[in-house]
This record gives C-alpha cells, sequence and structure tokens, in this order.
C-alpha cells in the first residue's frame, strides 16, 4: 500500500521535447503537420492562412473575411452548414488572430469524411451573401458601443496605437465607421488574393491514420489553389514614448496599461525575456502580485505580458485600480522593474520561476491538440521544431545575472508609454 502521510519525492523536469511531428506534402504543394497521437477517436484539423491584417488593403477585410467564411456558399446556406455541424456533433470555428486567418474542425473520425465536402466548399466557394454582412456589421459595431464603455478595453487600444501608430496593422483601432465601410467586394479582394496553397500551412492531430491524411489531402489540395505568397509592409512608430490620460470622472476604477515595443519570437533575446517577465509579472507569484495586490491591496489582478506577432511584439503591465491608488500604483510597477535592473533576483524565487515554466511546459505536451498548438505555432512564424528545447533549457539554465542585463536593457521607465483611463 502506498505511504499517504508522505508526499511524492519532488523531481526536476528534464529532457522536455516535442515528439517526431511528420510533414506531408500535399498534392497542391502546401504543408501538413501531423501530430498522430492519443486513444480517443476524435481528429482535430486545423487550416492556417498567411491573411491577416498585416496582408489586408482595407482595414477590418482581414477580420470579416475569415468570420463570413462559414455564413453560406455557394451550394450551401449558413443554416444548412450550421444543421450538418450539428447532425455529425462535430465543431467548426474561425478565429481570427492579428497575423493569420485560422479553420479549425473537431469532428469523430467515424464522420470526418461526411464532413469533407463541407469544407471544402467553405474554403473553395464562401458566398459571402450581403445580407449576413450587414449583420456582421452591425452585430461589430454594437459590441464595440459596449466594449468602448469599459476602462480596460480602451486603454488597450490605446496603448497598442501609441506603440505602433494609428495606421500600423498592429495599432489601429476599430470604429463604427470602419465597419460601415466594409464592401463585399473588399471580402471577396481578400480571400483571392490570400487563401492559396502557397499562404497556407494544414496541421491535423489526434488518432491520425494514412486513411485520414488522404481525405485532407484529396480535400484540400481540391479546395485550395495555388497563387502568390502574401507579402507585407509594415513601419512602426517612431515616436517618442510618453504618458496619456483619458478621463472618465463617472467612473470609480482607472485602467493602467505601460508597455513598450519589443520583438517576435525569432529575437534572441526572446526566451529570457519570457522568463524575466514571468518574474515582474507572469504568474500568481510575480512581483507586481507581491507588492500592488498582496501587500497594497490595490488590485485583484495586476500582469505583465509579452504579445509576439508574426513580424514584432510588445510588453506591457495590465492592472485596474481605484482612482485613489492610480499614482501609487504607477510608482510601485516602475519600482519593481527598477529592482530588476539593479539587483540580480534571488535563487529562492528562480527556482520557484523555473519550477512554474517547467510544469506549464509539461501542460503544453499533454495531449495531441496541446502539441498541435506548439506545432502550429513554431512552423507559421517560421521556427525550427527545436525552439520548444531551446525556451526549456533557457528556463532551466539562464542566470540572474543574465536576467539582470535583459531588464537593463528593456525595463528603462524612459522606454514606456504609458495610459491611464478613468482618473
Amino acid at each position: 500500500m502506498p505511504n499517504r502521510t508522505s508526499p511524492p519525492r519532488a523531481r526536476d523536469v528534464r529532457n522536455l521535447r516535442l515528439p517526431d511531428v511528420p510533414q506531408h506534402t500535399l498534392d497542391n504543394g502546401m504543408p501538413l503537420y501531423e501530430v498522430n497521437m492519443g486513444t480517443q477517436e476524435v481528429i482535430k484539423l486545423e487550416v492556417v492562412y498567411l491573411a491577416g491584417r498585416p496582408f489586408e488593403k482595407k482595414q477590418l477585410a482581414a477580420r470579416a473575411t475569415s468570420s463570413m467564411l462559414r455564413e453560406g456558399t455557394r451550394s450551401f446556406s449558413a443554416a444548412q452548414i450550421a444543421e450538418q455541424l450539428d447532425f455529425y456533433g462535430c465543431s467548426l470555428s474561425m478565429p481570427f488572430q492579428l497575423d493569420t486567418s485560422n479553420v479549425i474542425l473537431y469532428s469523430l473520425n467515424k464522420h470526418f469524411g461526411r464532413l469533407m465536402p463541407i469544407l471544402e466548399e467553405i474554403l473553395s466557394a464562401p458566398a459571402f451573401p450581403e445580407a449576413e454582412l450587414n449583420a456582421f456589421i452591425k452585430r461589430n459595431q454594437q459590441r464595440l458601443e459596449v466594449d468602448l464603455a469599459k476602462n480596460d478595453i480602451v486603454a488597450y487600444r490605446e496603448i497598442t496605437e501609441l506603440i505602433f501608430g494609428r495606421n500600423h496593422p498592429y495599432g489601429y483601432n476599430s470604429f463604427p465607421e470602419t465597419y460601415a465601410a466594409l464592401q463585399r467586394d473588399d471580402l471577396l479582394e481578400h480571400f483571392t488574393r490570400l487563401f492559396n496553397s502557397n499562404n497556407c500551412m494544414a496541421f491535423i492531430s489526434g488518432k491520425s491514420s494514412p486513411e485520414i491524411v488522404g481525405m485532407v489531402n484529396e480535400c484540400l489540395s481540391r479546395a485550395i489553389p495555388p497563387g502568390e505568397a502574401a507579402r507585407a509592409t509594415l513601419s512602426a512608430n517612431q515616436e517618442a514614448p510618453c504618458a496619456k490620460k483619458i478621463q472618465r470622472p463617472e467612473t470609480v476604477q482607472a485602467a493602467i496599461r505601460i508597455g513598450r515595443r519589443l520583438f517576435n519570437r525569432h529575437h534572441e533575446d526572446y526566451p529570457g525575456m519570457y522568463v524575466l517577465n514571468t518574474i515582474l509579472g507572469g504568474y500568481f507569484g510575480s512581483r507586481l502580485m507581491g507588492n500592488i495586490r498582496e501587500e497594497k491591496g490595490y488590485t485583484y489582478n495586476i500582469y505583465s505580458m509579452l504579445d509576439n506577432m508574426h513580424y514584432d511584439g510588445y510588453f506591457y503591465v495590465g492592472t485596474e485600480v481605484g482612482n485613489e491608488f492610480v499614482e501609487d500604483t504607477l510608482r510601485q510597477i516602475y519600482i519593481e522593474m527598477e529592482r530588476l535592473r539593479q539587483e540580480p533576483a534571488g535563487a529562492d524565487e528562480l527556482v520557484m520561476v523555473r519550477n512554474y515554466l517547467m510544469g506549464n511546459f509539461l501542460t503544453m505536451l499533454d495531449g495531441p491538440f496541446n502539441v498541435s498548438e506548439i506545432v502550429r505555432t513554431q512552423a507559421v512564424e517560421g521556427l525550427p521544431m527545436s525552439f520548444f528545447e531551446t525556451m526549456a533549457e533557457t528556463v532551466r539554465n539562464i542566470s540572474a545575472d543574465e536576467l539582470q542585463r535583459l531588464a537593463q536593457r528593456y525595463l528603462r521607465r524612459e522606454d514606456m508609454w504609458e495610459v491611464v483611463v478613468g482618473v
């Protein structure tokens, strides 16, 4: 019988590796990554187009095109598509990212073949009906009106616009008139130009088989034609950082965002900054949490993030506090940044952060769908499949001195944009 009075011995997490992921080339030339794992008869198919904001010719065309794919095709109405998906108990979603338009299908293996003709129709012949486009515009205008009443959303919109610029794909904000300006021809142009095999990757995960791969090959090769690869032209904001306050005296809480432009995952300092960000505000035991939530009691939640896109990235700190605590909260955030610049992290704190992050990496490898997320991120961003192991090695081995050097380079107050909404 196991001894329930003593816990199991703690062990270091080592030798984290992605499983081998075969890469197939479909008949139309596009790559298909296969994560064949698991015991359940379930399949996830994800099709990823490099067709996001950096490639659009009209603002919001990328998001609208992605959202409208399932709203009717040459042969099926939106209602007929929904009815078929429900009948087979599958899930079809079109999550839009800043850089990509994704199509994700979850299905039982036994129904997968029956769903391929529907998916093929959606990917090859979307109709973009005028009535559905008008409904999309109206829904998003109404949602935007609700969102703009929230200080945290306004603060997020402002900080990204300040960091990148109001006309930059990563920085521009939507307004009712931006949605109103959308035309069906904008969506058709975006779809025709970018939804092609030279601009696309596919990822299949779950209990796969050669038959499943064959069905995917037939469907996607017919549905996705060849075309030109996407090209993006980006120019970031070159203005010096400053502080901006948006007064809303009728609100009792203010939203704070402090941030700066950084880099994408290809940068040599990204793995180290991933660890440094965790120490500052990336988990519940972070320094910002300990100071501003636990000690001061100013907020329920405060965090810092690295937001990485295909071509760029940024770092920011976010929280919501009572109006009377705004000034001291700002002061304490900068104090914690300065502490990381002036003093190496302690050994006990580094052990805690390493264990936390290595536990997260273990979770990322738990099951075929999680592994597929890692593979997709690395493949779409052009990273080697060894990047996951590089991240794990950095977490395990980075020194306190290296973290201090990164803090001195990237956590300077004079480089930070600052937004306060509410006071």
